[in-house]
């Protein structure tokens, strides 16, 4: 061999043995997230979450067959007796409900109340939280840490004080100083969860929209908020549902003539078993709607729950 062909020989890479057909090659081992994935496929975790789910299900299931019992049916025996006679249900309880017309205003105050409070807190969140993600002026770390301090602040606290500045700038008893009153308390939580998720995009996306010419206001309008859309649906549930199902603030804040449904609800109670004929069809209008709001928005909500999980 001369010393050319040495030298090539040299320099060739070393071939890979070929397996033969009893040596195969080693597959990648799957993740752990793909192997919880596969063993929640099994018929026995499978048949755990279907029994998981019923149970859950099982107050809710009772509260509907409540709600279409008669009164005196429900103090006499419990809701499960009307599975074995599904005849003995009627719609009275609604019909009566409806048609008093208490219930139908306390409903139209608890959406004045839920859907307003909501929508100011997503969209002042959203635009606190890109400045505090991207926009750089004085103060801006302090004033942030400001913010995730009030979130230790519970809401107990803050009644008695804002009750004095309600009065005293006639707010006090009115639908808008209960909007209020649930906007300032959900700021904080809002504003720490969209600029967590601010974050997240890329700084390149941002400096090349710079570059071409576009201002702040374009690209949180056009490019962040877009990008946060599963953020920004999953802060509506968690606004919409806190708003909905509240009765502290509303209690004490909210007027006799402008009282949600929660509140109304609170008044109608008396000794157990006694109104159940309008406790039960009026709690389940209260709760079928959060319902179907959150299964309207559910794609959304998962997405946003697990944004930033997985680089």
């Amino acid at each position: 061999m001369t010393e050319a062909e040495a030298s090539v020989a040299t320099r060739a890479p070393a071939r890979r043995p070929v397996a033969g057909p009893g040596h195969a090659p080693s597959a990648r081992r799957p993740s752990r997230a793909a192997r919880l994935a596969a063993g929640t496929r099994s018929g026995i975790v499978q048949a755990v979450l279907v029994v998981v789910a019923l149970v859950w299900l099982t107050p809710t299931v009772g509260l509907l067959v409540s709600s279409l019992r008669s009164n005196q049916q429900s103090s006499t025996s419990g809701w499960w007796t009307a599975l074995t006679s599904p005849s003995s249900l009627t719609l009275a309880n609604y019909t009566a409900l409806l048609h008093g017309g208490d219930v139908l205003r306390a409903l139209w105050n608890t959406v004045l109340i839920a859907v307003p409070a909501t929508l100011l807190t997503v969209a002042l969140a959203a635009l606190a939280g890109y400045a505090f993600a991207w926009l750089d002026f004085p103060g801006r770390d302090a004033l942030f840490l400001a913010v995730v301090g009030l979130l230790v602040v519970p809401v107990q606290i803050g009644l008695i004080p804002v009750a004095k500045l309600m009065g005293a700038i006639g707010l006090f008893g009115t639908l808008p100083g209960v909007v209020l009153f649930h906007v300032g308390y959900g700021l904080p939580f809002a504003v720490f969860l969209m600029r967590g998720h601010f974050l997240e995009i890329p700084h390149e996306i941002l400096e090349a929209s710079r570059v071409d010419g576009c201002g702040e206001w374009r690209i949180f309008r056009s490019l962040a908020l877009p990008l946060a859309a599963p953020a920004v649906a999953s802060l509506c549930i968690f606004q919409f549902l806190w708003v909905w199902n509240d009765m502290l603030v509303a209690l004490i804040f909210a007027g006799t003539d402008n009282q949600p449904l929660t509140v109304l609800l609170q008044s109608q109670m008396r000794q157990f078993g006694s109104n159940l004929d309008v406790l039960a069809p009026g709690a389940f209008l209260s709760l079928l709607v959060p319902v179907i709001v959150f299964f309207s928005f559910q794609r959304y909500f998962v997405q946003g729950a697990m944004a930033g999980s997985v680089k």
